[in-house]
């Protein structure tokens, strides 16, 4: 794999950990729509970063998914609850950014940042396996 590449890679995972950090810090706070965005991009950047691994990409979040079910959950290579788990952040963070009078329920909501934390953890681990040489 290319430096550049690997790089690339970091960089994303660092994000991801940015964003997560962003979101605990929003539930503190009970913004809890701005919270359910952070939680999602925690997401997406560490599956970002999972497809440039293997030389995939796409131009809108709805491809990332895509990709993401078809070469990744769909194979066994990680777990359908992280795959139903993302889902939930894609569909979620869309009616919290775009549909009017939606306010999610701290009580519901909170137990999604340790969810989030397990996804990054299994996505990194992928990655470090990857490319870590044996």
């Amino acid at each position: 794999m290319k430096e550049e590449v690997q790089v690339l890679i970091k960089y994303r995972l660092e994000r991801s950990h940015e964003a997560l950090e962003e979101a605990r810090m929003l539930l503190e706070q009970k913004h809890t729509n701005t919270y359910i965005n952070r939680l999602y991009y925690a997401c997406f950047y560490a599956v970002s970063a999972l497809m440039l691994m293997k030389g995939l990409s796409s131009a809108k979040h709805s491809g990332i998914r895509s990709l993401f079910h078809q070469k990744f959950v769909k194979c066994g290579l990680v777990a359908i609850e992280l795959g139903q788990l993302y889902d939930r952040l894609y569909d979620n963070r869309q009616k919290a950014d775009y549909a009017d009078l939606v306010r999610f329920d701290i009580e519901e909501v909170r137990d999604w940042y340790g969810e989030t934390e397990g996804f990054l953890s299994a996505i990194e681990k992928i990655i470090k396996e990857e490319i870590t040489p044996a």
